[in-house]
């Protein structure tokens, strides 16, 4: 198997895909909303309700190109939490979302300063080139910033 894909392929019958959004579960969509709109700088885009589960799709504060779908009041029982790096790497079905930053210095030092807990300090990854970190919002879902860079 290539360790490296060519480029784009437009004649696949799924060149028209795009990434649009990601679901991420949380147990109280009002509470969630209120976080990730005050901590995180992100736009509630919509809000809607399908009897007992409530949706909401919220945009970072400069992109209207990914929306993260907030998934409220259920599949949230039995929960594993995220502590620390090393540990969320070890879970099946454990995925996070990647954003890629300015500066994951700074941006750690302004989610710290907001409260968001850190379960990874800025680190060089040389092998891919970027530097990264990780946090968890109050639900435990995991996200990395990173960081491109030279070598």
């Amino acid at each position: 198997m290539p360790t490296i894909s060519p480029g784009p392929n437009p004649s696949s019958p799924f060149a028209s895909w795009k990434v649009d959004h990601a679901g991420v579960r949380v147990e109280d969509i009002d509470t969630a909303i209120t976080w990730y709109v005050e901590t995180l700088d992100f736009r509630l885009v919509r809000r809607w309700s399908l009897g007992e589960k409530a949706f909401g799709w919220l945009s970072p504060a400069g992109s209207d190109g990914f929306i993260v779908e907030l998934l409220g009041g259920f599949g949230t029982d039995n929960r594993i939490s995220n502590e620390d790096l090393g540990s969320s790497i070890k879970l099946s079905f454990r995925s996070h979302l990647g954003f890629h930053v300015e500066s994951v210095d700074d941006t750690i030092a302004e989610l710290t300063r907001r409260g968001v807990t850190i379960i990874s300090e800025p680190h060089d990854l040389g092998e891919v080139s970027r530097r990264v970190a990780f946090f968890v919002d109050p639900w435990g879902n995991l996200f990395e910033a990173f960081e491109t860079f030279s070598v």
